[in-house]
């Protein structure tokens, strides 16, 4: 069964950036559509973004134009670039293999995503 990590995170001003890495053991990312997903304080988690197989890619209104996702299979390892950062971005961020491979398009007509296989977490803070 696949193992996922989760690293990068950490305190950054308001307009900053963080790089998340999404790293698999276990076996091989290829064939996996991988999500991102983040949970506020007292809070559910949220899908974030999320990248298929092929390479499709999906964001959720409150990043898009600012976060961007992207996959190394050659790394096994799943990427997502946090810039523009804002307070209401501070969470723990999760990573996660998603059931179903589904095109973007899926998700930007009300699909959602869905975890089942997830790491332990990485806390983002934005805060000056």
């Amino acid at each position: 069964q696949v193992q996922l990590v989760e690293s990068g995170g950490g305190l950054v001003q308001p307009g900053g950036s963080l790089r998340l890495s999404c790293t698999a053991s276990g076996a091989t990312l290829d064939y996996y559509a991988i999500g991102w997903f983040r949970q506020h304080p007292g809070k559910e988690r949220e899908g974030v973004s999320c990248v298929n197989s092929g390479g499709s890619t999906y964001y959720a209104d409150r990043v898009k134009g600012r976060f961007t996702i992207s996959r190394d299979n050659s790394k096994n390892t799943v990427y997502l670039q946090m810039n523009s950062l804002k307070p209401e971005d501070t969470a723990i961020y999760y990573c996660a293999t998603l059931e179903g491979d589904n095109d973007s398009s899926y998700y930007y007509t009300g699909g959602s995503m869905a975890g089942n296989n997830w790491g332990q977490g990485t806390q983002v803070t934005v805060s000056s």
